[in-house]
């Protein structure tokens, strides 16, 4: 079959690599469509993860085989969790995917993250191989679209994880998004905001493209020019995704008293938190990967509603043929469509 490899920083291109077998309790399934996750552009351009390997983690796909143990029947349109999981481990069983005992990789056992993801082969491919289908295979609703339905699997639940819970524990709460570095997902964090009663959303970023998309998602915006302020008004649901030390520093910052604060962009290194001042405010802070496989249902229910529309953010759409070219072309949302 045909795959999208990455085959050193700054180059991908189509291969012809071995189909792949299904298991027992797998399924083979066979992408409509791909999103580009917020991190794939970076990965594919700096070779963050040294290749050759297949790329692309954001799919939806129609069940084409399944193994002797599994229930799920060829032709479900299906939604893929982009994290491998048993669905039977105990961190599994209390919801924590992300976490499973029984795939384990360097990076988080994942699709198209190559060998530091657990080598189990990427979405942009003819097929890719799902283990433990009846468990990790979600079945999409009639609506809404192939491309729409794509965004969801990573950075739409990455989103939700950040603004879901804590609205749900403090209904009509107000909202700060500190973005930039994690394109797709702060805008989603601003839509899935605005649909779950947030009171207020503001969203802060020194891009002006997405400034305006965050204004027509309801927002309220600022952009930034030049660094990081001490703090903002605070708010009581905070989102960092400024992937900067200064950026983290000034997230905390603005939570306000007993705030929640989620950290989806990733910072290398060591950072230095203003941690006497979070204890004494008492901050909580999050980071951790998402849980696809826990969060995607409710994303999906959203989506199927109406409640949230992924393709409110800006998104571009390509077709599978043109994926080599468009793959690390700027686009806020990168969908390619069978």
């Amino acid at each position: 079959m045909r795959a999208l490899v990455l085959t050193g920083p700054g180059r991908l291109a189509w291969q012809e690599v071995p189909d792949p077998a299904v298991e027992p309790h797998g399924a083979l399934v066979r992408p409509l469509a791909v999103a580009r996750c917020d991190l794939d552009a970076p990965m594919a351009a700096l070779g963050i993860f040294p290749g050759p390997f297949p790329v692309g983690h954001e799919v939806v796909a129609e069940v084409v085989e399944v193994g002797a143990d599994v229930a799920l029947r060829p032709g479900a349109r299906v939604s893929v969790p982009f994290q491998v999981s048993c669905g039977a481990c105990g961190p599994c069983r209390s919801g924590r995917t992300a976490a499973c005992s029984t795939y384990r990789a360097p990076a988080g056992a994942a699709y198209g993250f190559g060998p530091r993801g657990g080598g189990h082969g990427g979405a942009v491919a003819d097929l890719l191989a799902v283990p433990h289908a009846d468990h990790a295979l979600v079945p999409a609703p009639p609506e809404p679209s192939d491309v729409a339905l794509a965004t969801l699997p990573d950075n739409a639940v990455d989103a939700w994880r950040t603004v879901g819970p804590q609205l749900r524990e403090r209904p009509g709460a107000d909202v700060l998004v500190l973005a930039g570095a994690v394109p797709s997902i702060g805008l989603y964090a601003v839509a899935l905001a605005r649909a779950l009663g947030a009171r207020r959303v503001r969203y802060v970023d020194d891009d002006a493209g997405r400034c305006t998309a965050a204004a027509g998602l309801g927002a309220e915006v600022t952009r930034r020019e030049g660094p990081w302020p001490r703090r903002y008004d605070r708010a009581e649901v905070v989102v960092d995704g400024t992937a900067d030390p200064a950026g983290l520093a000034c997230a905390v910052r603005s939570a306000e008293d007993e705030g929640l604060l989620t950290v989806v962009g990733i910072v290398f290194g060591e950072v230095s938190l203003p941690l006497l001042e979070m204890y004494t405010r008492g901050i909580t802070v999050h980071l951790s990967r998402a849980d696809s496989r826990r969060h995607l249902p409710e994303v999906l229910a959203l989506a199927a509603s109406g409640a949230f529309d992924p393709l409110a953010v800006p998104t571009t759409v390509v077709s599978f043929e043109d994926a080599a070219d468009a793959w690390l072309e700027p686009a806020t949302k990168l969908v390619l469509r069978r």
